[in-house]
């Protein structure tokens, strides 16, 4: 009951305010305050700035901006944009002047909108998600999209709720299919594209949108959760050939994939499919044996091949201290002059371990690092 009162206390007031700036508007053009930070929602925003342009019907006379702080002296994509378009911009949890928008919309922001907050909004705060709801819900949807092979995925227009992420009702949603072989940032950039257009579709007949909106449904939940450096190492012994493939198309752009040779960290890039000179390999360590790890040199390809769990993976580029090709690599550590001095079992990749170690919390603020260790 108590709930019920104070639930009704929070509308009231935020009607009040309303009506001291005039009844919440039946159509566009709407006042719109976007929360936003990555380049994902930097195309929402682009979007926005646009349908703000003098045209016989606007659909939008007034955009604001709330995005992170960011240590970093450029900053998030989406405080650029708004820079550039000269958007008034607040830092959260900062967000600006109250009851003074029709509507929010939230775009990769990565914190959760207090229901005070989101009653400020006559017609609520929309969400632009990229995935194809409820599956992937999370800060990290086109990731676990391409880590765990999705043919589709697609983006749901989602009206927020407090306390939890991506549990909305859903207004408006479209299916996408994966194309072969695409990458994290490819995905994102394309998703991007139509998340926007959507979102403009949905405020362009708002009201109405709203009223067709539906609950999302209790099958197919899954999560997305944040991507961690630990991801990024590679399990030899687990993992398979095309299960590496997707972890680096997921994160490889952002987070190199690690691995241990000698001890030492070591960054794999480009990597590559390698079945058609699987057969080289299993035949050049037949007589050592196979252990996932090991490492081969295939010439006439010019290419790093590495034995994992069911199969073999190629790489072209190695970081170790400095960027070096399969062919500098190969001279600079795999040569046969090299292994002769070199113990079998060593000259192989080591799965690297990342174990967490809590920092000494200082003035509230705790942290983690990581400590490595070989398998």
């Amino acid at each position: 009951m108590r709930g019920r009162l104070l639930r009704a206390w929070r509308e009231g007031a935020a009607a009040r305010g309303l009506a001291e700036l005039g009844a919440p508007r039946g159509k566009p053009p709407w006042r719109v305050l976007f929360f936003g930070t990555d380049d994902f929602a930097a195309e929402s925003l682009r979007a926005l700035e646009a349908a703000r342009e003098p045209r016989e019907e606007p659909l939008i006379d007034r955009l604001e901006v709330v995005t992170l702080p960011s240590p970093l002296p450029r900053g998030p994509p989406v405080k650029n944009c708004a820079q550039q378009f000269q958007l008034p911009t607040h830092h959260w949890p900062d967000t600006g002047p109250s009851s003074q928008f029709d509507v929010g919309v939230v775009a990769s922001f990565g914190r959760l909108l207090n229901e005070d907050l989101i009653l400020q909004f006559p017609y609520g705060v929309l969400n632009v998600h990229p995935s194809y709801l409820p599956r992937w819900r999370g800060p990290a949807p086109i990731v676990h999209a391409v880590l765990h092979g999705d043919t589709v995925t697609g983006v749901t227009i989602m009206q927020i709720k407090p306390k939890r992420f991506d549990v909305g009702p859903i207004i408006k949603q479209e299916r996408y299919a994966v194309p072969s072989q695409c990458t994290a940032k490819e995905l994102e950039a394309i998703l991007s594209k139509l998340g926007a257009n959507m979102l403009i579709s949905v405020l362009k007949n708002l009201p109405e949108s709203l009223k067709n909106k539906r609950e999302q449904p209790n099958e197919g939940v899954t999560f997305a959760p944040k991507v961690t450096i630990a991801m990024s190492c590679i399990k030899w012994e687990e993992q398979t050939p095309e299960q590496i493939l997707r972890l680096h198309r997921a994160i490889g752009a952002t987070l190199p994939l690690q691995t241990l040779w000698m001890g030492n960290t070591v960054k794999l890039l480009d990597f590559v499919e390698v079945h058609n000179i699987c057969s080289f390999a299993d035949q050049l360590l037949n007589e050592h044996g196979i252990v996932p790890g090991s490492v081969l040199y295939h010439k006439s390809s010019e290419t790093l091949v590495v034995r994992c769990k069911e199969g073999w993976v190629g790489v072209k580029t190695v970081i170790l201290k400095k960027k070096l090709t399969a062919a500098d690599f190969y001279n600079g550590y795999l040569h046969a002059w090299f292994q002769q001095k070199t113990l079998h079992g060593d000259c192989r990749f080591h799965t690297l371990k990342l174990t967490t170690v809590k920092k000494t919390e200082r003035k509230g603020n705790g942290g983690a690092q990581y400590k490595t260790k070989s398998a």
